[in-house]
């Protein structure tokens, strides 16, 4: 019996001696999650897939990279949870058990922050017209963020967000997690240590179904924006609104580049990408992209836009200057988001 033991305590060990020296990814890659397969490597120089970490049957959707670049936490809806990879190897190397539903993941130091949604309802948005009938029809049961300690590999606990919680912010001095909340119209602010409420914010002036939510480089601005409304809603670092921008139908995906001078906003339904002055948000231009494109990462030298396309099968590469597609890189199965390393601005994370 204490062989045995010995033997477990060694192999544990050795499993942890190899985790704590194991490489980060290599520089300048894209990570591609597609729903119906896995995660797919883009050497984002060439646009060539070089590796597919298989998640098959899993329904992957929201990706994070960690801090040092060598484990990938994706959020597998069939499995209710994420499953954690190595970034190198695409070897699994642990699952966390998180709830119904997950879908947005962020990471700051050792934690990930996962959303998930167990009154979500499957099938596209209300039209405009009948948002208040499926408000009236949801149980508004409370989504929540599941807090994960990523050296522990195990969840410590929640912070209570609104029905149907999507997207997810960290303010600047990383105290506060700010979520929006599709099916009650709601921004909420909480306090990540105490997972307590500050503050909530209503969208239904200007319009329904709140998705992205970012903040502006420079701490000052907070932008959402709003998917049944067609608009962004801009507001300042304490959240009062201060103005909404119009856009295509169904913005989703957002980011402003790394010095705040542009913001960058996917309209999935109207399939484009969007660009507007990150200070007066006036609209600067668009391409035409293709269909439902949702979430987005500038390459980490900054100088191109990777586009996932899901209904496209295709990421597409983008000038963010001249606002042309320039590359396209095909053969994905349902894509639904993009992070790279090392990690830069984008829909779902940044540097």
């Amino acid at each position: 019996m204490q062989g045995t033991v010995f033997f477990r305590h060694t192999r544990l060990a050795v499993a942890l001696m190899a985790a704590s020296i194991a490489a980060p990814a290599a520089a300048d890659q894209a990570f591609v999650t597609s729903q119906n397969t896995g995660v797919s490597v883009l050497d984002t120089e060439t646009l060539q897939v070089t590796a597919q970490y298989d998640l098959a049957g899993k329904g992957p959707r929201g990706i994070a990279i960690t801090t040092d670049g060598k484990t990938l936490v994706v959020a597998t809806r069939e499995t209710g949870g994420v499953t954690l990879l190595n970034a190198v190897t695409g070897a699994v190397s642990g699952e966390i058990a998180v709830g119904k539903n997950p879908e947005f993941v962020r990471i700051r130091g050792d934690r990930a922050f996962v959303s998930y949604e167990p009154s979500a309802k499957a099938g596209p948005p209300p039209k405009a017209g009948e948002a208040a009938k499926a408000d009236d029809d949801d149980d508004k049961e409370p989504a929540r963020i599941a807090i994960l300690d990523l050296k522990k590999g195990k969840k410590i606990g929640d912070i209570v967000g609104g029905p149907e919680t999507e997207g997810i912010e960290f303010s600047p001095n990383g105290k506060t997690l700010v979520v929006t909340n599709e099916a009650d119209n709601t921004i909420t602010v909480h306090d990540i240590q105490s997972r307590k409420l500050l503050k909530t914010i209503s969208t239904e002036q200007y319009g329904n179904r709140p998705r992205g939510i970012k903040v502006s480089p420079d701490g000052k601005t907070w932008v959402a924006t709003l998917e049944v409304g067609n608009k962004v809603m801009v507001m300042d670092s304490k959240f009062n609104v201060i103005k909404t921008v119009d856009t295509g139908r169904s913005p989703y995906g957002v980011a402003f580049d790394r010095k705040g001078e542009r913001l960058y906003v996917a309209a999935g339904q109207d399939k484009k990408l969007e660009v507007f002055d990150g200070r007066t948000f006036e609209k600067l231009g668009e391409v035409a992209t293709g269909n439902r494109c949702w979430h987005f990462s500038f390459t980490p030298d900054d100088s191109r836009i990777l586009l996932a396309c899901g209904k496209s099968n295709a990421v597409l590469e983008i000038d963010p200057l001249s606002l042309a597609v320039t590359r396209t890189s095909e053969g994905y199965d349902m894509p639904w988001g993009v992070v790279t390393w090392p990690k830069s601005m984008g829909s779902l994370d940044q540097p």
